[in-house]
């Protein structure tokens, strides 16, 4: 299928998600690890006491200036209001010991503020790192110096950081986003497949709508199947108009041919009689082109040598300019005889027609029949080539029967080749002018076994 990764995209894709698995992991090794008090999280009794000596120190009036400087983010200094008495109610036991020793006998409150603003915000989703103290210190002019401190990283429950556990969930909502992805756009990976598959048969294979996929793909792929009934429905209404036709013109063909013995002049009666054959002969081939488009040609053990040397011998036998060589090996095809031997006596009469001499090769090899047709005429521009392959072009643009035919035997050739698996090319014939090459694929007796074991 079209548009999948290449080996070296899948590789780098598994490498890219390596690392990035691999970076998580350290992250998480590191911040499991991470001790809040050495970014001051928990200052040290020694720093506090620090503080506590130098705001002693400091006049009234300058004291607000101090404690700005001996701030951080980390660790917030500040006189309490004027009445505010220490609590020792609040004081955790655990805490005051190393304060206290560090503060001289001082009056000493210390207590863990729970009820920080975040986590009462977002009591399930996360905390700080360390949990904030409340420090309040008497001084000894009777004001009291209170401390809070807060850790700088906000973590989870689990003692991550907060940004770390948005990363693990990003990351797990792309993957899943990744996956949801893959299952939506299978369907139109499929579709797409259908389409370059698609071939024109009077009966339509539809595609699985798709029960849980997205509204807009089940609309495109029920819109793919009711396109495809569509044009088998125009199908089977063009072979029958076919079909049709070809029978009613046969039977105006057959009263003209009963009427043409009342013409008394040998001549017009005999051009009149080559009128009607290739007027039968052009509604046959359009015919047999059609029901080659719509997969309608007969499967069947053909000897496609024995068809091209009997469309030979009868060209021969006329007093056609045909020469035929071969290799003697057969060549047993599977396919349409009618379809095989419009192929071979298209080419024939194309080469006498267009290049006075007719020279039929055929060769087997490598389970390939080679048809090889060479005429000894002006030959074929190379840009004209694929061009004289369509329906209606001629190199001589006259228009006229008499100098050339309707311009549909090379495109019915193309048609019923690519039927029966085969390719055409022309090329230059060593004789001087074009050469017309069908290779058609030769019967496979295991793979006709294998399919039918299959089947």
């Amino acid at each position: 299928m079209r548009g999948r990764l290449s080996l070296a995209t899948r590789i780098g894709a598994i490498m890219v998600s390596a690392l990035l698995a691999a970076w998580l992991l350290a992250a998480i090794i590191y911040y499991k690890g991470f001790d809040a008090a050495a970014v001051e999280a928990r200052p040290s009794p020694a720093r506090v006491a620090a503080i506590v000596e130098l705001i002693e120190r400091t006049a009234p009036a300058d004291r607000d200036l101090a404690l700005s400087a001996v701030s951080s983010e980390a660790l917030r200094a500040s006189l309490a209001a004027p009445g505010a008495a220490l609590d020792p109610s609040r004081t955790d036991r655990d805490w005051l010991e190393p304060y206290a020793a560090a503060l001289g006998g001082r009056p000493l409150s210390v207590s863990l503020d729970s009820a920080s603003s975040r986590e009462h915000l977002f009591p399930k989703l996360f905390v700080y790192a360390a949990p904030a103290l409340e420090l309040r210190v008497g001084l000894a002019d009777g004001a009291t110096l209170m401390f809070k401190t807060r850790g700088p990283v906000a973590v989870t429950r689990f003692g991550l950081p907060v940004g770390l556990g948005a990363g693990l969930i990003g990351t797990l909502i792309a993957l899943v986003a990744l996956i949801i992805m893959q299952r939506e756009t299978r369907p139109i990976a499929r579709l797409a497949s259908a389409v370059d598959e698609m071939e024109l048969l009077d009966a339509h294979t539809p595609i699985p709508v798709p029960r849980r996929g997205a509204p807009e793909v089940q609309a495109l792929v029920a819109a793919f199947n009711r396109l495809g009934e569509r044009l088998a429905t125009l199908l089977r209404a063009r072979m029958a108009l076919l079909g049709g036709i070809s029978h009613d013109v046969r039977t105006f063909a057959t009263r003209l041919r009963l009427q043409l013995d009342q013409i008394p002049d040998e001549a017009e009666r005999a051009r009149a009689e080559n009128d009607i054959a290739d007027m039968i002969r052009l509604l046959d081939d359009a015919l047999l082109a059609s029901r080659a488009g719509a997969g309608e040609l007969v499967q069947e053990l053909v000897e496609f040598d024995a068809i091209v040397r009997s469309e030979v011998e009868d060209r021969q036998a006329l007093g056609a300019p045909v020469a035929f060589s071969s290799d003697g090996r057969e060549a047993l095809v599977l396919g349409d005889r009618v379809a095989l031997r419009r192929i071979a006596s298209n080419l024939i009469d194309n080469a006498v027609a267009y290049g006075r001499v007719a020279h039929v090769g055929l060769r087997v090899a490598d389970g390939i029949a080679t048809l090889a047709v060479e005429d000894e005429g002006p030959g074929v521009p190379p840009d004209k080539r694929a061009e004289l392959l369509e329906p209606f072009v001629r190199l001589e643009t006259s228009r006229n029967r008499r100098t050339g035919g309707s311009g549909l035997g090379l495109a019915i050739v193309r048609a019923l080749v690519d039927a029966h698996g085969a390719t055409l090319a022309i090329e230059d014939s060593a004789h001087g002018g074009a050469r017309f090459v069908a290779r058609v694929p030769l019967f496979d007796p295991r793979a006709g076994v294998s399919e039918a074991a299959e089947g």
